[in-house]
């Protein structure tokens, strides 16, 4: 089954797939398709851009803590647990600019997820609300996949970031600041003091978020992933969002060009 949500404003073109997760399978401005296919590699984990949700990045040893209790929850990469289940979940229309997924299993609470999407002429920007059903953890975010060769040229990346979160031997911030290396990276940072900033050619892509936190994955040769994250990697137990019965998570990220 396939099902679509498409927008489409100026030269900027938009499509959402449902069945695959909720996520933006493309995303073009003119002939530049910025977004990494399914067809480079059908594995959810590496296409689209997709929201992660109920946690996002890596939760270490797929265990979750929370009010005295130790969750076991599936281990989707090695050890851990990753990216939540919205991208490997189905969505639902609510509306032509909006979807939604209602919490399931493995998930140890009920809530619901609601993705909106604003294309104009000039900017995209996603909106993900978060109801909780009951008392929760809770940590959202996305991922995108950008090409690193579009029409409009190579990719040149700008992090303005003053701290990087230092890593444990497992792969999961241990909670201390450092001063940001030379990449490659897989890492979260903080404290950006202005956007991040991707060209190809004459096309400039700035990415904002209200969200305090940016994963940076450049490892690979064809794509590059700058993700905000409203905590870090396994930030679900280290320093959650709790929400109560009735409460509400809302966050947004938007592109401008």
């Amino acid at each position: 089954m396939i099902d679509l949500l498409t927008l489409n404003a100026g030269d900027a073109h938009l499509t959402v797939d449902l069945v695959a997760g909720g996520r933006i399978s493309s995303f073009s401005i003119g002939d530049a398709e910025l977004i990494v296919p399914q067809a480079v590699d059908p594995n959810p984990l590496n296409w689209g851009c997709y929201p992660m949700v109920p946690f996002a990045g890596r939760l270490r040893d797929g265990s979750l803590w929370f009010d005295g209790a130790t969750h076991a929850l599936p281990r989707t990469l090695g050890p851990h647990a990753i990216h939540g289940y919205g991208f490997t979940s189905e969505w639902h229309r609510l509306d032509d600019n909006a979807i939604e997924w209602n919490f399931t299993e493995p998930w140890p609470f009920t809530g619901r997820a609601i993705q909106r999407f604003e294309l104009a002429e000039r900017h995209l920007t996603v909106t993900m609300e978060v109801l909780a059903h009951q008392r929760q953890p809770m940590q959202v975010g996305w991922h995108p996949w950008f090409q690193r060769e579009t029409a409009a040229g190579a990719l040149e990346f700008e992090l303005p970031a003053a701290s990087m979160y230092r890593l444990g031997s497992d792969g999961i911030p241990d909670g201390e600041l450092i001063t940001p290396p030379p990449g490659p990276w897989d890492d979260c940072f903080t404290a950006l003091s202005h956007e991040p900033v991707l060209r190809w050619g004459d096309l400039t892509l700035a990415l904002s978020a209200d969200a305090d936190h940016w994963v940076v994955y450049d490892r690979p040769d064809h794509a590059i992933c700058v993700e905000p994250q409203t905590g870090p990697p396994n930030g679900v137990n280290s320093a959650p969002e709790v929400l109560d019965a009735g409460e509400t998570l809302t966050t947004s990220f938007t592109l401008r060009w």
